[in-house]
């Protein structure tokens, strides 16, 4: 009995302990473990505010417009002094 536990007791560390592994490999790798070209970045998803409220929503809910990029993300200016 106390070796049926202990073997299993060890199958299962080894079949966690496999997993692990594969979780930390990079990105850039394929299934057999060679390097490749790393694939492009996929553009962010575009986001959609309320036309009324100016708030954000989802892009599926009714009276949403896509938020123009200039005030997704406003830079500040600078102004210099004569």
């Amino acid at each position: 009995m106390r070796r049926r536990i202990t073997t299993l007791a060890i199958a299962a560390l080894a079949i966690g302990f496999s997993g692990v592994s594969e979780a930390k490999a990079p990105p850039c790798k394929d299934a057999s473990g060679r390097f490749v070209r790393c694939p492009e970045t996929v553009a962010p998803v575009a986001r959609c505010r309320d036309k009324i409220t100016k708030k954000f929503a989802k892009c599926s809910a009714p009276n949403t417009e896509p938020v123009p990029t200039s005030v997704a993300s406003p830079k500040p200016t600078t102004t210099s002094k004569p």
